[in-house]
């Protein structure tokens, strides 16, 4: 059974076929680092690492690439405003290099959060500036370009006659406005900056040399074509991102690609997600209601409930977010966890533990001979069961019901402890939730406690633990951190530093 996955090129679920299989390329829209990233941006890289992991299980040879935004997207799509480091530079008191790297560290963080697998490549675009450039002349050279006095290097839309094929754009019927503000100096509404000048009086602090200026920058979209091609070659097989980004980033890359490579399509199969939206509305400051993933655990839930509850709805649909929902996440990953535990983990073969020790470190493995063995022995339900979840995930990641075929292996009695941790591994494969890596008392709905009004012991253990970090030796952290779940004490490596949660764990003699 094959992969199928709804192209948006197409508007229809087609049958996964590589370029060049067993190999994939899949390139990743990535962050733009200006701002804390926020569980709207999560589940978008959840569902990408879902997409990731389906492949590789499937025994696809994964390219990876996600590039990470640090400078050239301006607030406007319009090619007006400015650009969003220097913005927030401004907002947070830091150089826009040091601001682009704070965020960069607390996506990478969040994404450890989340268990995602990190990509093969993760490129920046302030260090690919020369690739760039070269793309933008070989567009100039070509004839798809003109220059606006002060300005920047304008791509020239109506040069390319299937323009706006991706979003389907009606240009006899787009009005100025419709999509994007007029700029004067613009032949046409849809044409899009390649290269920026910066403006007199601007000083940005993100400037590099061209042949049109000398203090310019990239344009937003320039990055993703110029990187992908170098890392993945200038036609690849998935291209993912926003449903927001269809319109006019993902047609404006499409454009210039194909337009200087001179090769079509540009990507075989584009990939969109859709919104989260929370309690019925959308995320907004003025609503104060766009949460990170440190708004999360503060608030005593587990990230991998998180990962659950974006499991519950498909990429292609809107999810509403509810904190009442993600508490009924909670409580049913605790159940099951619980349950993984009475089932005795330990009666499984050697794969089992095998498989959890690689989902810890991060990375997933593609198949394993002797699960295939231990698949032969398997009854003739778990084998319904297995093809019932395959099923659903090879139909355009269906995940909703992929997770509720693992709530019935759960609750199935008909099946052996042993057959259910077997088919819960082969499913936690992509699913991703470290169900053999949780404990009950993690899963515990908690509220973080005053570390100053903790007994003497616990905080010297604390104390412990902080040096061990300091000092990089992760398995004396992780062998206090097991120590402090004796006195009835959960610790959580936030970007803000160490949270502690009281549990309800039964406290026992300790050495530390």
């Amino acid at each position: 059974m094959s992969l199928r996955l709804y192209n948006t090129m197409s508007r229809q679920v087609e049958e996964f076929r590589p370029l060049n299989p067993p190999k994939v390329g899949l390139y990743a829209c990535g962050p733009t680092v200006y701002d804390y990233t926020h569980i709207g941006h999560l589940r978008k890289y959840v569902m990408d690492d879902v997409l990731v992991r389906v492949l590789k299980y499937l025994g696809y040879q994964v390219t990876f690439v996600r590039n990470i935004t640090d400078v050239g997207h301006l607030v406007s799509d319009g090619d007006e405003g400015e650009d969003k480091l220097e913005k927030g530079s401004r907002k947070y008191k830091l150089s826009a290099w040091d601001l682009a790297k704070k965020f960069e560290d607390y996506f990478n963080y969040s994404m450890r959060q989340m268990n995602t697998l990190p990509p093969d490549v993760s490129c920046r675009a302030t260090e690919h500036i020369p690739e760039q450039l070269e793309m933008v002349e070989t567009l100039e050279k070509k004839g798809y370009t003109y220059t606006i006095l002060d300005d920047g290097v304008y791509f020239d839309t109506s040069k390319l006659p299937d323009y706006g094929k991706l979003a389907r754009l009606k240009l006899d019927k787009l009005k100025v406005g419709a999509r994007v503000t007029k700029l004067k100096g613009k032949k046409n509404p849809t044409d899009f900056a390649l290269w920026k000048f910066e403006k007199k009086g601007q000083k940005r602090q993100m400037v590099w040399e061209s042949p049109w200026a000398k203090r310019s920058f990239p344009g937003w979209h320039i990055e993703c074509s110029a990187m992908s091609a170098k890392y993945l070659g200038e036609q690849f097989d998935i291209h993912t991102g926003g449903v927001d980004h269809i319109a006019v980033h993902h047609t404006n890359e499409i454009a210039q690609a194909e337009a200087a490579f001179e090769k079509k399509p540009f990507v075989k199969y584009w990939v969109h997600h859709n919104f989260l939206q929370i309690e019925g509305k959308k995320m907004s400051k003025s609503l104060g209601n766009i949460y990170t993933i440190d708004d999360i655990l503060k608030k005593g839930y587990h990230s991998m409930a998180l990962r659950l509850l974006f499991l519950t709805a498909h990429y292609r649909s809107e999810l509403d977010f509810y904190f009442k929902n993600l508490a009924g996440m909670q409580k049913a990953l605790k159940k099951l966890v619980e349950s993984i535990a009475r089932w005795k983990i330990e009666d499984l073969p050697a794969v089992s533990s095998r498989l959890v020790g690689m989902q810890a470190g991060g990375r997933l493995k593609i198949e394993d001979r002797r699960w295939k063995l231990e698949e032969k022995k398997m009854s003739k339900l778990a084998k319904e069961y297995r093809k019932r979840f395959w099923e659903k995930m090879l139909d355009d990641l269906n995940t909703p019901e992929a997770v509720a075929v693992m709530w019935q292996v759960a609750k199935d009695e008909a099946l052996s402890g042993k057959e259910k941790l077997a088919l819960l591994i082969d499913f936690d494969q992509v699913l991703g939730l470290r169900l053999f890596k949780l404990t009950p008392d993690e899963l515990e709905l908690q509220s973080q406690v005053d570390i100053n009004s903790l007994p003497p012991k616990v905080k010297e253990l604390l104390k412990k633990r902080q040096q061990a970090r300091k000092e990089k030796n992760w398995q004396e952290a992780d062998r206090l951190r097991d120590k402090l779940k004796e006195f009835g004490y959960l610790v959580e490596d936030t970007a803000e530093g160490e949270k502690v949660k009281k549990t309800s764990a039964v406290i026992l003699p300790s050495k530390a």
